[in-house]
């Protein structure tokens, strides 16, 4: 979960390492060396040579890698923007839910337009570009949207379950909502200190610091070893194992009231759900039963809870799916202490790169998820898309035409 700080020296600190015994006897002429007439060392270019060929131009798979950042950025900046603008444009989709929706667009938004650019920069040079301030805030800005996005989703999912579950209990409110994400934001930004207290710039070879940049890496630098062992360990637990453990819960008994049992809050129509097609939802045998207008809105407000639910549960598992890779890489790594003399460098930067990833597309999947499986995000979708083909096409048919006119 903690990726950036993590992830940001992966390829550094878990390859490089190996490698400083040959590295070294190409930097001590550097050091060392006898000048020559353009005024470096004779050793210059063989050392900036080797350090392009073997660390900074990409690999095959680092290609990989860089075209799947590039697409989960547009991919993740626009439909996130887009969600957005769909729930403040329209009033009829200013829903509880949906305000918790924008607020995991928002946190998708600031890790995605600030950390993932830093991110790919770093995984390919194996270099901190970004001075010791932005050393401590991209990392400290990654963990604080982890935060608010597991915040969010566990409201959503207390938010729902409280709607379904037990309506009586507590009635959610767009101002509770409001008041809700304010609370998410602070929480998350005062829990994730330390994590901006312990990243520091530092060079992995000290003796080329006043020389070059590269090499710089931004990583976690604790006092004791026992330290970051209790830290990870509880960043784990608090921001994955437990919420998510408690969300799938909340998630299983909606599950059980929206496709087994009577939907809570409406009459005491028996409604025996069982797996059937849309057209045989629910079955009713009242011999009282209540009119049909008031029936089919029963069955109406059903099949939209569970439109909802079904979306919401598929946005959860996608969340728990993306984060579980980095959480497992993490604790094996700053608890267990391995891969830190392993001998495949590369298979390990990829496995570490490709869960880094998968943190970046977790931003992307969500916009996609709305997409499909909500109506309403989809129709808005589609309206901002045509809106833009049209104006694109409405300024080339004008220019068109005034080119033409020029031409008379």
């Amino acid at each position: 979960m903690n990726c950036t700080g993590l992830c940001l020296s992966t390829k550094v600190t878990n390859g490089y390492l190996d490698h400083t015994l040959h590295v070294s006897n190409l930097t001590a002429p550097i050091l060392n060396g006898t000048p020559t007439a353009g005024g470096g060392t004779d050793s210059d270019d063989e050392f900036l040579q080797y350090i392009w060929r073997e660390y900074l131009y990409p690999k095959l798979y680092e290609w990989v890698f860089i075209i799947g950042y590039i697409i989960v950025f547009v991919v993740a900046l626009v439909g996130n923007i887009l969600v957005c603008f769909a729930v403040w444009k329209n009033h009829h989709m200013q829903t509880v839910t949906n305000y918790f929706i924008v607020n995991l667009s928002l946190a998708d938004i600031l890790v995605i337009a600030i950390c993932l650019p830093a991110s790919l920069l770093v995984d390919i040079t194996e270099t901190w570009f970004f001075g010791q301030t932005f050393c401590k805030v991209i990392p400290y800005l990654q963990t604080v949207s982890v935060s608010v996005s597991v915040l969010t989703l566990s409201f959503i999912a207390l938010d729902r379950w409280y709607a379904i579950c037990h309506p009586l209990l507590f009635k959610s409110t767009a101002n509770r909502a409001r008041n809700s994400i304010v609370v998410i934001w602070i929480i998350s930004l005062v829990i994730m200190i330390p994590q901006a207290v312990v990243m520091e710039q530092s060079s992995v070879i000290p003796e080329l610091a006043n020389k070059t940049l590269l090499f710089t890496v931004c990583d976690e630098q604790w006092g004791d070893d026992v330290y970051p062992k209790v830290y990870h360990v509880c960043f784990c637990v608090v921001t994955y194992v437990a919420p998510l453990s408690l969300m799938f819960l909340a998630y299983f008994q909606i599950f059980r009231k929206l496709w087994c049992k009577q939907i809570p809050g409406t009459s005491s129509v028996p409604l025996a759900c069982k797996w059937k097609p849309r057209s045989a939802l629910c079955s009713t045998h009242s011999q009282d039963g209540p009119s049909q207008r008031t029936f089919a809105a029963e069955i109406r407000q059903m099949r939209g809870r569970r439109k909802t639910a079904h979306m919401l549960m598929v946005v959860l598992l996608v969340f728990a799916l993306c984060y579980l890779p980095i959480s497992i890489l993490n604790i094996l790594k700053r608890v267990f202490g391995m891969f830190e003399h392993s001998d495949d460098r590369d298979t390990i930067y990829a496995w570490f790169t490709f869960s880094h990833w998968l943190v970046y597309a977790n931003s992307a999947a969500n916009p996609i998820i709305y997409n499909f499986l909500s109506g309403k995000f989809r129709q808005e979708f589609k309206a901002a898309f045509s809106c833009c083909f049209a104006g694109v096409q409405s300024h080339k048919n004008f220019k068109d035409q005034a080119s033409s006119r020029s031409q008379k």
